[in-house]
C-alpha cells in the first residue's frame, strides 16, 4: 500500500515515528505530510529517518509544485491517514478548506481517508467537535478512535489517539484501500465475553484469576471496526468500555453463563474471551469467615461450561477454542482441537508472565488441516488479525453450500 500519513499539531504526534515503523512492517510505503504546527512536537529528521522519504509540508514548494506534485501525490496514495487529527484540522476538513498541503490532498484524493482524533476529553465532547465528527463520517471519512485513558494534560477521559499498532492494522487491513474500511463483519452481530469472573467465598472474599480483559476488549474494538454490532459481556476489569460497544457487566461464572444465553440468540459470532472460573465454592458463607485453625478446606464444584453449552446449541456453531498452557503448547492445543471437535483453536503460552496482564501476546492458531502463527504483537493489533482470520474461516464455512453457522471463539487473556 501507498499511504499518506498526515501529522497535525497535537502532543500525540510524538507517537508518529512508531506509527511509521508499524506501517512499514506491514509492507506499506509511507509519505509523510506535516502541518506547520506538527513541527512543534516531532522533528522532520526523525520522521525522514523512519519513513525513508523526504517530508512534505509546503503547498507552495516551487520545486515540487512545478509539475502539480500535490495532485500526483493525491493519486499515488491508496489511503490517507491523519494521525493525530486535532480539533482544528477536523474543523477545516468539515468545512472543505484547503489552506495547506494536507487539507488540499484530502480534497484532491479519491482514496479512502481516515483520521485518528487526539485532544483533551472536554474538547472531544464539545458539541462543535462532535458535529464535525458526524459530518465527516457522513462524507465517508473513517474515524478511528479516540481511546479513553490518561491524557498529557493530567486528566482522564476519551481523547487519546489510538496506539500505532492498532492504527496500522486497521489501515492496512482487508478492504480499507477499496473504500470499505474494516468491513469484514458488516451486518453481523458479535457477542464477546471478556475478563475474569469472581466466585464468592463469603461477603468479603472471592476466588478469581489474572485475566485483565485486555484481549477481549481489543477483540470487541476490532470487531466493531470490522463493521459488526458488538455485545460485550464483561467480568470485573479496570478498563474503559469501548465506545460504540454494548457492555453488560457481570461478576460470577453463573452470571456470565446466564447473560450469554440471554443474548446469544442475537449473535452471528460468539467470542468467549473471558477467563471463566472452572470451579466455584459449593456454599457461600453469609458472614465473614473468621480465622481459626491452621488449615481450611473449601469444597468446590464445577461451573457451567459456557463455550460447550453454546457449541452444543441445536444449530452446530463454527467453534473455535482457546488453549492457555504453561507447557507442551501445540500438543495440548491440537489434542483439545480434536477431542472437543472444534473447528479452530487459538493457543498461547501463559508461563513466565506471558499473556496475562500484558499488553502484548503471541499465539498459534490451528484448524483441521491447517494453522497460522501470529508473532508477538500488541493485543490491539493481534485482535484485528484474529478478527480477520475468524471472518475468513466463517466465510469459508459459509461458502461450502451449508447455511451460515454461528462462530464460537474461546480466548482467555
Amino acid at each position: 500500500m501507498n499511504i499518506i500519513l498526515g501529522i497535525t499539531g497535537g502532543i500525540a504526534a510524538y507517537k508518529t515515528p512508531e506509527l511509521v515503523r508499524r506501517l512499514r512492517e506491514r509492507g506499506a510505503d509511507v509519505q509523510i505530510v506535516m502541518t506547520a504546527s506538527a513541527r512543534e512536537f516531532v522533528t522532520e529528521t526523525a520522521l525522514q529517518a523512519v519513513s525513508g522519504q523526504p517530508i512534505r509540508d509546503n503547498l507552495w514548494d516551487k520545486a515540487a509544485e512545478a509539475s502539480m506534485s500535490h495532485i500526483e501525490l493525491a493519486r499515488w496514495a491508496d489511503a490517507v491517514l491523519i494521525a493525530p487529527a486535532t480539533a482544528e484540522v477536523m474543523a477545516r476538513l468539515a468545512s472543505g478548506a484547503a489552506g495547506d498541503l494536507l487539507t488540499t490532498l484530502v480534497l484532491a484524493t479519491q482514496s479512502p481517508v481516515a483520521i485518528a482524533p487526539a485532544m483533551n476529553h472536554v474538547m472531544w465532547n464539545n458539541p462543535a467537535v462532535q458535529a464535525n465528527r458526524a459530518l465527516l463520517e457522513e462524507r465517508g471519512i473513517a474515524i478511528l478512535g479516540p481511546d479513553s485513558g490518561s491524557q498529557a494534560c493530567g486528566e482522564t477521559g476519551a481523547g487519546r489517539m489510538l496506539e500505532p499498532d492498532e492504527l496500522a492494522a486497521t489501515v492496512t487491513g482487508p478492504g480499507f484501500a477499496d473504500g470499505q474500511p474494516a468491513g469484514v463483519l458488516t451486518g453481523k452481530t458479535v457477542l464477546i465475553t471478556a475478563g475474569p469472573t469472581r466466585e464468592p467465598i463469603d461477603p468479603v472474599r472471592y476466588m478469581t484469576n489474572r485475566s485483565s480483559g485486555k484481549m477481549g476488549y481489543a477483540l470487541a474494538t476490532a470487531a466493531l471496526r470490522a463493521g459488526a454490532r458488538v455485545m460485550l459481556v464483561s467480568g470485573p476489569v479496570d478498563l474503559p468500555p469501548p465506545r460504540g460497544v454494548e457492555v453488560h457487566d457481570v461478576l460470577s461464572a453463573d452470571d456470565m453463563y446466564r447473560k450469554t444465553h440471554e443474548l446469544v440468540a442475537e449473535a452471528d459470532v460468539f467470542i468467549a474471551a473471558a477467563a471463566v472460573a472452572d470451579y466455584r465454592p459449593v456454599s457461600v458463607a453469609d458472614k465473614k469467615i473468621k480465622k481459626s485453625g491452621e488449615r481450611m478446606t473449601i469444597e468446590m464444584v464445577r461451573t457451567e461450561d459456557i463455550l460447550a453449552s453454546v457449541a452444543a446449541l441445536p444449530e452446530a456453531p463454527f467453534t473455535v477454542g482457546f488453549a492457555a498452557e504453561t507447557d507442551r503448547l501445540n500438543e495440548y492445543a491440537i489434542d483439545k482441537l480434536e477431542r472437543k471437535q472444534l473447528d479452530m483453536i487459538v493457543a498461547n503460552c501463559v508461563r513466565d508472565g506471558k499473556a496475562f496482564d500484558a499488553d502484548e501476546n503471541a499465539v498459534e492458531v490451528f484448524w483441521p488441516g491447517g494453522g497460522q502463527a501470529f508473532p508477538l504483537a500488541a493485543k490491539t493489533s493481534l485482535a484485528t488479525d484474529l478478527v480477520d482470520l475468524i471472518s475468513s474461516r466463517y466465510e469459508a464455512a459459509r461458502g461450502t453450500g451449508t447455511e451460515p453457522r454461528l462462530s464460537v471463539v474461546s480466548i482467555k487473556d
